[in-house]
């Protein structure tokens, strides 16, 4: 039996009115490679920001966990997670940004803004 597997088609994600959309990222778009470095995404800006003590506020919503926060040393960061290392011992997490509700700092951040000339 042969059975036709229809093409993977990519979609951009959907972007809510008011955002700058998207310009299709592949290789033969003549602005891909200018638009790349100016995308501000959460995991960039804490990639900017590795080494400094954040404070990650998530909710585990119809879980036994419900809303926890979690304070340390910002140890790398991806596209789907965060590692930090507790202040107060050597215990990683890794935390899954699908939870994120935000993250606060005690100190100034390292933040490049997408769209501002560098000089």
């Amino acid at each position: 039996m042969n059975f036709y597997q229809q093409p993977y088609l990519w979609a951009p994600p959907f972007l809510p009115q008011g955002y700058p959309q998207a310009v299709v990222t592949n290789d033969t778009n003549p602005f891909y490679q200018e638009n790349l470095n100016q995308q501000s995404y959460i995991e960039n800006i804490l990639r900017m920001n590795i080494g400094k003590v954040a404070t990650v506020y998530m909710n585990f919503e119809n879980s036994q966990w419900g809303s926890k926060i979690f304070k340390g040393v910002i140890k790398a960061a991806g596209k789907d997670h965060i590692v930090l290392k507790d202040l107060q011992s050597e215990t990683r997490y890794l935390l899954l940004m699908v939870y994120l509700n935000y993250i606060t700092f005690d100190e100034s951040i390292e933040y490049e803004y997408p769209y501002r000339k560098k000089e």
